[in-house]
Order: structure tokens, then C-alpha cells, then sequence
């Protein structure tokens, strides 16, 4: 399922102005709205949400303000937050959706990720939200689509991400090592800093999503982008020998030494700890992760500063494109089809939305799904660096658990704990992953 770089990536300035203009209708048309508002009954919206405080600062801060906006605007409304890590707000997730217990609002990704609760009648279709003030048109080309089914939006997004590896210019001066641009450049680099006693990579492969970002990547440069996607939508298999190679090549990698001690049991937040207190040279992860390198006054200056990015290296001889990302749509907003408050809450999602995009770039570092004229804001230079390669992605493929169905994803994932492991050979990696998706037909 890879998404046009055409549709989905052109950030840029159209509509800016009519964006404006609309916003500031609602803000009128909001505005007039309060003294009736105070004559309701008081309401409390349940919002369930995956930014911590503790580990996203700027993103908990952004949440919280515009959460009391919302509150000024619409006083009979209480909105009562819940905030978990991923993988924890994933199982919580899935729990109350069981009992379709599922909060007034909460986030969701795209795709095969969000198609089941669509499917179960959970998700409420959000198109009449959109068709206000013509919202539709404030997002990037083709965010939408990636939470639709059969032609109706069931969630508004908020992010765009793709997934660079960041890399420490300190380490690298120190240990006398450049950025990659071909896999061997890639095994040298590991190699020289292993041996130096240096970790190469942070990886927290307890989350399994994490590994999964890297084999993502060995699979395109080898294959291209049309070897996993094919084998996903089934126009292909899993067993095809450019996706075993993959495969093979991620347990090179650990042979290598190349990922953190323990790296299979440890967290994503684990490892990532790991990363900035520079106890390892590269950490491979979204672009949401930008605020921690640019952004967030809690990070020391000095590490931010020599904090950079390179694009995924080449594989001699194989069909991927350097240019082509890892990435695509983050997370949106849904609300509940059960909820008791369907009104306040689409309201609330349709101003979270508009107000994240106006704040979420500038002071928090994310690329948001909704449009960004560069030119009105200013931002820090990688920051710009990856809008950039935004651009000039020459394709960008979807995470594959989120392109896939949640018993197949839960598959994937497990095998990718697997073979970094070396618990699976590459061929019975493959050989599963192609058992899961035939089933799944």
C-alpha cells in the first residue's frame, strides 16, 4: 500500500487563506454559541489519548491547552483525559472496543488498523464535520483517504510521518565514521563503533513495531516498495526470495552486534533513554520523534545540536530507491458511534484538529495533516531538513501492521521479535507471514 508522494506529501501554502478565513468563522460562529451552551445540560466527553507527559512534553502541553479552549468555548462540556504509552493505549484499545466501551473520543490509525472497528459499527463516520466550513480542503491530499472506508471518513488525522535515522555527529566524529549510504557502508560503521565499545543502534524491540521499521526498509532497497505491498495485498507472496533476503539481512545486522544489548526485551522508551544520553549512535524512528531534537527545552542543547538524520542506506543491487520512506499517516481522531455526547464530540474533534494544525508545527515539531505553508512559520533546521524530504519522497510505504488485518499484524509482529532473535530462519519468517496473510483472504 504505498501512497503517492504526489497526493499525500506536497505540503504546501494552497488554501491558506480560505483556511484562515474559515477558522475564523467557527471562531465566530463558536463564539456566539457560548451563552446557549451554558443553558445545556452539562456533558462530560471521555478522550483517550497517547502522549504522555513524561515522554511527550510539547504534544501533552498542546493537548492540554487546547482541551481548555474547548471547554471555554462550550462550558456545558467536561472533557475527562486519558493518557497511555502506544503499546499500552493499543491493549487498552482493544479491551473496551470488546465490551464497545470505547471512549467519546480517542485516536486511531489508518488502515488495517482502523477497518475492523469500522467493520464492528464502533467508529462514527465523520464526513458531516468535514463538509463544515469546507474542511476537507485544510488537509493534505490523500490524509483523508487513508482513514476512509468505502468513501466515508471515520477519523481526522493529525499526523504525517516518515522514519529517518537520527545519528549522533558526536559519536560519529569521535569513532571516525561518516553517514552510510549503501547496507556495507552501513556493516562498516556498525563494526567500527562495536568494536570501539560503542553501541551502534538503540533498539527497543519489545514493542516489536520498532524492528519491524527496519526489515520495512531492507525489504524496499532490496525489492522496491512493490515486493511487501504486493505481498500484503496478495497481487504477490511473502515467500518471494527478495523479502527472505530482507530477512537474512536483519540477522547479518545482529550478528553484527549492531543493536543494543538485550534489544529484544527491552521498550522503544528504553532504548530510546539509551539514544539521548548518547550511550548509542543511531535510533531509527518517526519523524514524530522530531520535538525531542529540536524542539524540547528539557533536552540538553549540546545533544540536540548534534543530533542529524540520514535516509535508509541503498543495497547494491537491489530495486528500492534511496528516496523512497517508511512512513505515512499517524495517528487521527474518532469518535465512538455508541457515545452518548456524538454532538460535542465531533465538535471537539473537528477544533482539536484545526487547532493542532495551527500550533502542533511550530511548538511542538510535528507534521501535521493538515496543510503547512513553510514560509509563515518558523521552524529549526531539521525540522525543514525532513519537510524537505517530504517533498522529494519519491514513494512512501505504509507501516505494514497497520496495512495489515490486527490477527495478521499481531503475526508480523511476533515473527519480527523472532527473527531478530534468531529464533526463525529468514525462509520460516517468510513461510508464516505467507501461511497468515492465505488465511486471512
Amino acid at each position: 500500500m504505498a501512497l503517492s508522494t504526489a497526493g499525500l506529501i506536497a505540503l504546501s501554502a494552497c488554501g491558506a487563506d480560505e483556511s484562515e478565513d474559515a477558522a475564523s468563522a467557527d471562531e465566530n460562529n463558536n463564539g456566539g454559541d457560548t451563552n446557549e451552551a451554558a443553558e445545556q445540560e452539562e456533558v462530560t466527553l471521555d478522550f483517550m489519548h497517547l502522549w504522555p507527559q513524561g515522554s511527550s512534553p510539547d504534544h501533552y502541553r498542546i493537548v492540554t491547552e487546547i482541551i481548555e479552549e474547548f471547554e471555554e468555548m462550550h462550558p456545558h462540556v467536561t472533557v475527562e483525559m486519558e493518557v497511555l504509552e502506544n503499546e499500552q493505549y493499543k491493549n487498552k484499545l482493544q479491551v473496551v472496543s470488546s465490551s464497545n466501551q470505547l471512549p467519546d473520543v480517542g485516536m486511531t490509525w489508518p488502515a488495517g488498523f482502523l477497518e475492523p472497528y469500522v467493520n464492528g459499527d464502533l467508529f462514527a463516520p465523520l464526513d458531516d464535520a468535514l463538509e463544515e466550513d469546507n474542511m476537507r480542503d485544510d488537509f493534505v491530499a490523500g490524509t483523508i483517504e487513508a482513514y476512509s472506508v468505502d468513501d466515508e471518513a471515520y477519523a481526522l488525522p493529525l499526523e504525517l510521518n516518515i522514519a529517518p535515522v537520527f545519528y549522533n555527529q558526536a559519536i560519529f566524529d569521535e569513532y571516525g565514521v561518516e553517514v552510510p549510504e549503501t547496507y556495507d557502508d552501513l556493516i562498516e560503521v556498525i563494526d567500527t563503533l562495536s568494536e570501539g565499545g560503542m553501541t551502534p543502534i538503540a533498539l527497543g524491540n519489545r514493542d516489536r513495531w520498532t524492528g519491524s521499521l527496519w526489515y520495512m526498509y531492507l525489504a524496499d532497497r532490496i525489492g522496491g516498495s512493490e515486493a511487501l505491498n504486493s505481498a500484503i495485498d496478495r497481487s504477490g507472496s511473502f515467500t518471494d526470495e527478495r523479502l527472505v533476503e530482507a530477512a537474512d539481512r536483519i540477522q547479518e545486522m545482529v550478528d553484527h552486534d549492531a543493536f543494543i544489548s538485550g534489544f529484544n526485551g527491552l521498550s522503544d522508551q528504553e532504548a530510546k533513554a539509551e539514544f539521548m544520553n548518547g550511550n548509542a549512535a543511531m535510533y531509527l524512528i518517526g519523524s514524530w520523534d522530531l520535538p525531542n531534537y529540536t524542539t524540547n527545552e528539557e533536552v540538553p542543547q549540546e545533544f540536540r545540536d548534534s543530533i542529524d538524520f540520514f535516509k535508509f542506506p541503498e543495497v547494491d543491487g537491489g530495486d528500492g530507491d534511496i528516496d523512497s520512506w517508511v512512513g505515512g499517516p499517524g495517528v487521527g481522531l474518532f469518535v465512538a458511534e455508541n457515545s452518548d455526547v456524538k454532538d460535542e464530540a465531533k465538535a471537539f474533534v473537528k477544533h482539536f484538529t484545526e487547532e493542532w494544525g495551527k500550533q502542533s508545527v511550530e511548538d511542538a515539531g510535528v507534521i501535521p495533516g493538515t496543510q503547512v505553508n513553510t514560509d509563515e512559520v518558523d521552524l529549526p533546521d531539521l525540522f525543514i531538513d525532513v519537510l524537505d524530504e517530504l517533498n522529494n519522497a519519491s514513494d512512501i510505504t505504509l507501516f505494514a501492521d497497520v496495512q495489515m488485518s490486527s490477527g495478521v499484524a499481531e503475526t508480523h509482529l511476533n515473527m519480527i521479535q523472532s527473527l531478530f532473535g534468531e529464533d526463525v530462519t529468514p525462509e520460516e519468517f517468510a513461510e508464516t507471514h505467507e501461511e497468515a496473510l492465505q488465511e486471512d483472504e
